[in-house]
């Protein structure tokens, strides 16, 4: 009889031990286990807020504007000009006979204009600008090759994030659980090492182990929350509260 009493109080105290780290992981659990965004859904929504990524797509339509400049910078060349006069106009006239001469002055407004077409030659033009389209579609390729270059190492760096938070969600769970249960046994230490059948050396060995396994477990839940919201922040929402 007077070891059943201790006996069921010990069953009493792991039962609700157990019931109170059970409780924990549920709470853990809810940070640990649920369901994120698909990659695609975090690559996209990365490329599409990516400032420099924008800048480079900025950068194609200035390279666009300058080559179909190059490709009409002939017709500089070409046009039509007018020209229109309006003024007095005199005219002297002098005639002559067998009496003497006769000067005769004329003054009347005239208005006058002249409409023509030019097309002008330069050689220099024509022979450098074959070389300028080209040179404007070399420009444009490589700003297309840029921003593609930078989608590419977007993609690439939230793949291997994406991948790093899945790894560390899933060290965070087992961290979780092995925290759970080194409570679960130092609350039992505890118990017994207060009815003395624990010794002291014991009893500090088994402190230090369950101060490292939370210390473990912190470290872990840090790391996890550190990549999530990085990735988040490139996202540009929360995955989960």
């Amino acid at each position: 009889m007077k070891h059943i009493v201790p006996l069921l109080l010990m069953l009493t105290l792991t039962v609700f031990s157990v019931n109170v780290t059970k409780a924990q992981s549920l709470e853990n659990d809810n940070l640990e286990e649920t369901q994120m965004p698909s990659l695609k859904v975090i690559i996209d929504s990365v490329v599409n807020r990516n400032a420099m990524l924008k800048f480079r797509n900025q950068n194609i339509g200035v390279k666009e504007s300058t080559l179909a400049s190059e490709r009409i910078y002939w017709t500089r060349n070409f046009g039509i000009q007018a020209e229109s006069k309006y003024g007095n106009l005199n005219n002297f006239s002098t005639n002559s006979d067998a009496t003497g001469s006769t000067t005769v002055l004329t003054n009347t407004s005239q208005f006058n204009y002249t409409v023509g077409l030019y097309l002008k030659f330069p050689v220099f033009d024509v022979i450098n600008r074959k070389h300028q389209v080209g040179l404007a579609k070399i420009e444009l390729d490589a700003a297309r090759s840029m921003a593609q270059a930078q989608e590419d190492e977007i993609r690439q760096t939230v793949i291997k994030m994406y991948q790093d938070l899945l790894l560390k969600q899933k060290i965070l769970k087992i961290k979780s659980k092995t925290l759970g249960d080194g409570r679960v046994n130092m609350q039992m230490v505890e118990k017994e090492f207060r009815n003395g059948t624990v010794p002291v050396a014991e009893y500090v060995r088994i402190t230090s182990i369950a101060a490292n396994v939370e210390v473990d477990y912190e470290f872990a839940k840090s790391e996890f929350i550190t990549v999530k919201k990085l990735l988040e922040d490139m996202a540009g929402f929360t995955f989960y509260q």
